[in-house]
Parts: structure tokens; sequence; C-alpha cells
């Protein structure tokens, strides 16, 4: 388990010093976050879902609220292009 104490630091830093860790964590590895910054709610979710990774639990605790994250087995595949458009090669244009 790794910790992340971003207690007392604004949006988006909570989220990016969360990212800066997993950047360097194995599949499997559990991160907690703990912020006070209530952005950071939005912000660890969607930055988890977004990355394949799983938020398992959110706690509010007396003076900040803990965040764990589960890293993911590696990154989401990127999307499939979309194909490009069939080209108009068979009009004359005049």
């Amino acid at each position: 388990m790794t910790l992340v104490d971003a207690r007392g630091e604004r949006c988006p830093m909570p989220v990016i010093r969360l990212a800066k860790v997993a950047a360097q964590a194995h599949p499997g590895e559990q991160i907690v976050v703990l912020a006070t910054d209530p952005a950071a709610r939005a912000d660890i979710s969607a930055w988890s879902r977004m990355r394949g990774h799983t938020l398992v639990e959110i706690r509010d605790e007396a003076e900040h609220t803990a965040y764990v994250v589960i890293i993911s087995q590696g990154p989401l595949p990127s999307p499939e292009p979309a194909a490009p458009a069939p080209s108009d090669s068979g009009s004359s244009g005049g």
C-alpha cells in the first residue's frame, strides 16, 4: 500500500499527486490518497474511471477523506480510430 498525503492541497493537486504515484505503481497495488479538498471526490473518481483503475473505497474521516484506488493491469486500450470518410474520387467536378 502506498500513501499519498494531499491534505491541505487544493484541486487539482490531489489527483496530480495520485497520477504521479500511479505511474510508478505495479498492477494490483493499492494507493490511499488522503485529501481535504471536496473536489478530490469527483477528480479521483473520474481519473480512476478514465484510467481503468478501481476506486474501491471513499472513507470520510474526522479531518479528511481517504480514497483507496487499486491500480489496473495496464493502461486501457486506445479506441479504434474511426474509418476515414470515403473520398469522392468519381466526380468530375464540373
